[in-house]
């Protein structure tokens, strides 16, 4: 399963590439949404992620659009360099109250707080250096998890087109529910396995197709002490991966819910170097030729669609243990 990515994050690359869209209203409601819920203190897991490499489509706006969507941006970091600020000043006095225990007497409470508040000091440190940056760091403003939202290519009414889209599926006509598994974990949906497409995934596979291009991809694998580790895997010829996906624009039934557009990206049997690695899942990396194949997906010609999955590339895959 592609555990997490690095992948392309400003749109103009699939406009300058693909000739494509924009569908800048689903950046927007994304934004506007993010914005929102952070600013009303929503959980976590129900303000939308974001990576910051997405927020560079928007450093320069070129439109009103693009102006509304950064005006949205510098509201959602000037809320998480406030509210970050109070949490290192709440932490540096508990450490401060700690060190002066620990003068007196040492306790496990004390030197709890003392590791415990540093480190929060430093995390708000990081947090608030990162609201304030305006240089790329692709290696962590472009990387992406399940329930991250992307830049996503895919042809509408005969036109290509970018829209934002997380990344973890939810098939139209599904309950929500479907995003988590029985003890609260991320469901397996922001990958689609390719021996179940016509089956799970009936309703996409020769419907919905998506693309995304991404230059690297992180597995989980057993580290063999009992534990895991993350793997960063890298095509060796340095090429950009070509990523076929499933899109799916869920809506709810009963309109209390926003709309979704979401997709999984397309696995198969491991290439060998990716099994020897530890690991029993490959992103399909398809062939620039079967693009258009898969971007323009007929229900009643399956067999063209395995086809271009049979033929994806094969590039050997370098891996590292991610930094």
């Amino acid at each position: 399963m592609c555990y997490s990515a690095e992948a392309w994050s400003l749109y103009d690359n699939y406009v300058k590439e693909y000739s494509a869209d924009i569908d800048i209203r689903s950046f927007w409601e994304i934004y506007l949404r993010r914005d929102e819920a952070y600013r009303i203190r929503r959980p976590a897991s129900e303000i939308p992620k974001i990576p910051k490499g997405m927020d560079f489509n928007f450093l320069r706006p070129r439109n009103d659009q693009e102006q509304e969507i950064k005006a949205l941006i510098d509201s959602y970091n000037s809320g998480v360099v406030m509210s970050s600020e109070q949490e290192m000043f709440k932490q540096a006095k508990r450490v401060a109250d700690a060190e002066r225990k620990l003068e007196v007497k040492e306790t496990k409470a004390a030197l709890n707080d003392v590791r415990v508040g540093g480190s929060k000091v430093k995390q708000m440190k990081r947090w608030i250096a990162d609201a304030k940056r305006t240089t790329v760091e692709p290696e962590r403003d472009n990387r992406i998890w399940p329930d991250w939202y992307l830049p996503v290519l895919m042809v509408e009414d005969g036109k290509r087109v970018v829209r934002a889209m997380r990344y973890h599926c939810r098939p139209a006509g599904m309950d929500p529910s479907i995003d988590w598994t029985k003890d609260g974990r991320v469901s397996g949906t922001y990958n689609a396995r390719r021996d179940n497409l016509t089956r799970f995934w009936r309703n996409q596979f020769g419907h919905t197709h998506g693309l995304i291009v991404a230059s690297k991809f992180y597995e989980n694998v057993d580290d063999g002490k009992g534990g895991s580790m993350v793997l960063e895997f890298t095509p060796r010829t340095g090429e950009l991966m070509l990523i076929a996906c499933l899109v799916s624009h869920w809506t709810d039934p009963n309109g209390e819910l926003p709309s979704l557009w979401s997709f999984a990206a397309v696995t198969d049997e491991p290439e060998p170097e990716v099994a020897a690695a530890g690991h029993d899942r490959t992103i399909i990396n398809l062939k620039p030729e079967h693009v258009d194949t898969w971007l323009n997906p007929d229900p009643n010609n399956l067999e063209a669609l395995f086809a271009a999955l049979d033929d994806k590339r094969h590039p050997y895959y370098e891996h590292r243990k991610a930094a």
